[in-house]
């Protein structure tokens, strides 16, 4: 079907103004898409830290496999620190109360003070309730030593570095 030449351009003109009002806002969409996206929000203060750590109580051995998340020594969450007791099966969990940064760029993470256990066998707390550093059983210290090996500095009971548990990749 053919139509008049007027009813053409009339169709044309009808079609052509609104694409040609349209161009422009196409056109912005893609540079807008390209905008970088919102900065994501900040982690805690110890994000760094987070994760499953080997060594400390004794040389770190390998941290590629799953040996190591076997022979975990330190777990650090984000309110929560979980160490392993040497003379006993069970980790030893400890909250986090405060987080604060230190001079030289590590971390002073104080804990939630522990209550001694009631029982029939006394209130006593576990000799290695802490971690056995100089501030007291609720405060640790954490220095970086590199991208996956940190140490608890001035802590008796912590003398080797600790290294990050399948840090192969990182």
């Amino acid at each position: 079907m053919l139509l008049h030449p007027d009813r053409e351009r009339s169709l044309m003109r009808h079609w052509i103004l609104p694409l040609a009002l349209a161009l422009p806002v196409l056109a912005a969409q893609p540079a807008a898409a390209q905008q970088p996206a919102a900065p994501a929000p900040a982690g805690p203060p110890h994000a760094w830290v987070m994760g499953v750590w080997t060594g400390g109580l004794f040389p770190a051995g390998e941290t590629e496999t799953a040996a190591c998340y076997a022979n975990a020594t330190v777990i650090i969450l984000r309110d929560v620190v979980l160490r392993a007791a040497v003379l006993d099966v069970a980790y030893r969990q400890r909250l986090i109360e405060t987080i604060g940064p230190t001079p030289d760029g590590g971390l002073q993470l104080r804990l939630v003070p522990a209550a001694p256990p009631g029982g029939p066998f006394g209130g006593r707390m576990p000799p290695d309730i802490g971690f056995g550093c100089e501030g007291g059983p609720d405060v640790l210290r954490i220095e970086r030593r590199g991208p996956n090996e940190i140490v608890f500095p001035d802590c008796r009971e912590f003398l080797s570095p600790l290294k990050r548990c399948g840090a192969a990749g990182r």
